[in-house]
């Protein structure tokens, strides 16, 4: 009897809504009532905006970690831009960066937990991946091939920034994962294009932009994942902190 493929599933921008987070991995087969992975060889990529604005950033955080223990070559976690925020929050809260933490949904819970263990993990976060014909990033923006020209640059690049101990390195990871709206122009089939061309893949699935905004619709009422810019870029996050479905989006 022929085995059935590996199944890959693509979230982001959980925020904090571990109760989501659980329900959906367990619809879909890839945990139990345990928190045990279940997935077998399926991939679980998660992109980014663990906390903040949610309830529970540290249980995201946790539950992740925890999964990629279990399954290191299943579950695969990038950078948002909410992580950067908040390692910057955590080093310097008294500066632009602590003031902007409060201003984009800064929980006190998030960083009060977050300790040692915790900050580290959060710093070697990948910002980019690459699974099969997907490329996989947190936000719909060019900045990505500032770092780079392969997915591998730009993570080591991140990741020294991260490491640095300079807060303009920092903010520059926050500042430039913030961008967005980088696909939805006339031209928007194009500069996905070329920034398939340069990282590889043949589409690109991101969150940070909520698919209510591509789609000129109330977070409420989206029911699934956007497919614009000729087909070539992946819209998943849909709004949950503004009231929308967290969608965990199979992509095979």
């Amino acid at each position: 009897m022929a085995q059935s493929r590996p199944r890959r599933y693509a979230v982001s921008d959980v925020h904090g809504h571990l109760a989501d987070l659980r329900s959906a991995l367990r619809r879909a087969g890839l945990v139990d009532g345990m928190d045990r992975w279940t997935g077998g060889s399926d991939e679980l990529w998660v992109l980014g905006d663990l906390l903040d604005r949610g309830p529970d950033g540290l249980g995201v955080i946790d539950l992740l970690r925890d999964l990629q223990r279990q399954a290191p070559t299943s579950v695969h976690v990038l950078l948002g831009n909410h992580e950067a925020l908040a390692l910057g929050a955590h080093a310097w809260p008294q500066g632009r960066f602590g003031g902007s933490w409060l201003v984009n949904g800064g929980q006190w819970a998030d960083q009060e937990g977050l300790d040692e263990d915790r900050v580290a993990w959060l710093r070697g976060l990948p910002a980019m991946g690459r699974a099969g014909d997907w490329l996989l990033a947190h936000s719909d923006t060019v900045g990505y091939a500032g770092w780079g020209s392969s997915v591998e640059e730009v993570n080591a690049t991140v990741a020294a920034a991260l490491a640095s101990g300079a807060e303009d390195r920092v903010w520059d990871v926050w500042a430039t994962l913030c961008g967005r709206y980088g696909f939805v122009g006339s031209d928007g089939e194009d500069v996905v294009g070329s920034l398939l061309s340069t990282f590889g893949g043949e589409r690109l699935v991101h969150g940070h932009t909520i698919v209510g905004v591509l789609r000129h619709e109330p977070s409420p009422q989206i029911t699934g994942p956007l497919s614009y810019a000729g087909g070539r870029a992946l819209a998943i996050d849909g709004g949950r902190y503004d009231g929308g479905p967290l969608l965990l989006v199979a992509l095979d």
